[in-house]
């Protein structure tokens, strides 16, 4: 491609409402251009990495068996009724009329849709399984969206669904689809981790993230420092911590006006904040009030809570006035002894002994609290987030924190769509079942930003080859005024492309300093500077992207294609 003809806007200013790394480069490099609030257009530029980062996702779903389709982006509120998420998904999803004043939804995801084709066209086992692919645009009507690409409301997104006559296959298909996504992100040549993960409200049994690590991330992955556990904190289990010590001292209250927090309380009665027990109320969906006991430096995993019987999803933090009313005090004052309510202690509250907590009187706490002797023993369950220094679920090493972007997630959603859309298939015995079913997403337009956010210099992006708009940048110094330069160029030039590169030729006539710029903003792996100098010893400048020095290598396509190899 000649950059004289190949539309390209870069800017050396960074735009204001540009937050992130990928964001304030892609819009300086001229990969996108915002419409409107978390709508962007990719530009050529930008829409050459796109289809790169989806071919490859292509391919890799192709040699994993995937059939690929492609469903509207338009769907009737009907299917969404039938699962029951027409309500559940709320201003997340964006929902429309048409003229004949029937809902519709500009689809967010599409389990609906695949559940409702395949229960038209399935009838046996025999044409089981069966996992079919879209890469597709998708809306979600974001609050606040951010971040460019990364958090927009549209975006283009990679989403496959399988269905199969029993778990067991649908286990077997969940690790292919696995063993695809890492080779999708290998070859996107990033540093990432696969986490344990809550299957949110698509539902399902197990669930993992594909997570690229960065510090821009907005989800916080619990890793052991030492071992294979690694996990989203919502969903990181909490191993359960020794045994309870023995009570060894009398329960005292002991006045603490104005002390409502965890920390506040520790400091005025010179406490460890570890020997602190906090009490949170939460109201059920149905309206019910629960209490939840949690060590004074821990903090309620809602994901967790949700799903503990006595809590259930829906809930939320009771009102203020509710709680005051109930246990006759402020809320910074509340404790186990002579709760009102039922009692759900996390793991690490429970095996405290001689704790320090509410006295349920406003201005008051109680010190030397034990379990079983002056409050009941509790319901105790797991419902706290992870923290860093925490034993690894699997028992090896310890955890630590990083930042991450999740750029795929895979469910085995189990039969919540089959069952809800009432699928079935006939067995062996000519039986009707219903069949099991996985889902498995990839986000190609964010997988772009998530790239750049871990592969950049201050210089610009520094794309893998992988995925680059182009392989190669040609940068001619005096074309114009020398004939050696110019035929040379376009020698190159002809013959890098005849040997399947992707190669732009900078012939605009620009000044090295801003070709290499540019060059260097836009992350081209690799740039040849031809010029009279080093022609006149039969050779051209390379230079790496990621390399600080340029080398010297033979004027021919064979020499330079060599030198790219080994790079």
């Amino acid at each position: 491609m000649r950059l004289s003809r190949f539309p390209l806007a870069t800017a050396k200013e960074t735009p204001a409402d540009a937050e992130v790394v990928s964001h304030q480069l892609m819009q300086r490099a001229g990969y996108i251009r915002k419409l409107g609030s978390g709508l962007y257009t990719w530009m050529p530029i930008g829409l050459r990495v796109l289809n790169k980062v989806a071919a490859i996702v292509r391919e890799e779903m192709n040699r994993a068996g995937a059939v690929e389709v492609l469903m509207p982006s338009i769907q009737p509120a009907e299917l969404w009724e039938q699962s029951g998420r027409w309500a559940q998904m709320g201003g997340e999803m964006l929902r429309i009329k048409d003229r004949h004043n029937n809902d519709f939804c500009y689809g967010p995801t599409h389990e609906e849709v695949i559940t409702h084709h395949v229960k038209q066209d399935v009838r046996s086992y025999r044409q089981l399984p069966l996992n079919l692919y879209q890469i597709q645009t998708k809306f979600r009507d974001e609050r606040r969206p951010r971040f460019g690409v990364m958090r927009a409301r549209e975006f283009l997104m990679k989403d496959a669904y399988s269905f199969h006559i029993d778990e067991a296959d649908l286990a077997r298909e969940y690790q292919v689809m696995r063993e695809a996504y890492t080779r999708v992100f290998d070859r996107l040549g990033i540093d990432y981790r696969i986490v344990q993960a809550d299957a949110g409200n698509i539902g399902g049994n197990r669930s993992e993230e594909f997570h690229v690590l960065a510090g821009s991330g907005e989800d916080l992955l619990a890793v052991s420092d030492s071992g294979p556990f690694a996990a989203n904190i919502e969903a990181a289990p909490c191993v359960a911590v020794g045994a309870r010590a023995a009570a060894s001292a009398v329960m005292q209250q002991v006045a603490t006006p104005g002390q409502k927090t965890c920390e506040q309380v520790a400091r005025f009665l010179d406490t460890a904040l570890t020997a602190k027990v906090k009490l949170l109320v939460v109201q059920t969906a149905a309206g019910e009030l629960r209490a939840v006991a949690l060590r004074g430096d821990h903090q309620l995993n809602e994901v967790k809570a949700a799903k503990h019987p006595m809590i259930g999803a829906g809930f939320v933090m009771a009102a203020p006035e509710k709680v005051e009313a109930l246990f006759g005090c402020e809320v910074g004052y509340l404790g186990p002894v002579n709760s009102p309510i039922p009692v759900i202690a996390d793991h690490a509250a429970a095996v405290i002994a001689d704790f320090t907590c509410g006295a349920n009187q406003t201005d008051f706490h109680l010190q030397n609290v034990n379990w079983g002797r002056d409050c009941p023993e509790p319901e105790t369950a797991d419902l706290r987030n992870i923290v860093e220094g925490d034993v690894s679920p699997d028992g090896v090493g310890r955890i630590k924190f990083y930042r991450g972007i999740e750029g795929g997630h895979i469910f085995q959603l189990g039969r919540k769509y089959t069952e809800a859309m009432g699928l079935s298939v006939l067995d062996e015995a000519s039986q009707p079942v219903t069949p099991w079913m996985g889902c498995y997403g990839i986000g190609v337009s964010r997988l772009v930003a998530a790239i750049i956010e871990q592969r950049h210099d201050d210089k610009g992006i520094v794309w893998p080859a992988s995925v680059a708009p182009f392989t190669v940048v040609i940068c001619p110094i005096g074309m114009d005024r020398s004939d050696a330069v110019r035929e040379t160029t376009e020698s190159l030039y002809a013959a890098l492309q005849g040997q399947g590169l992707d190669v732009l030729l900078d012939d605009r006539g620009q000044r090295p300093g801003a070709m290499f710029a540019d060059a260097e903003l836009i992350g081209i792996p690799y740039r040849i500077v031809i010029g009279d100098k080093a022609l006149a010893d039969g050779q051209v400048e390379f230079k790496a992207r990621n390399l600080a020095e340029a080398e010297r290598v033979a004027a021919t396509a064979e020499a330079v294609r060599a030198r790219i190899a080994a790079a």
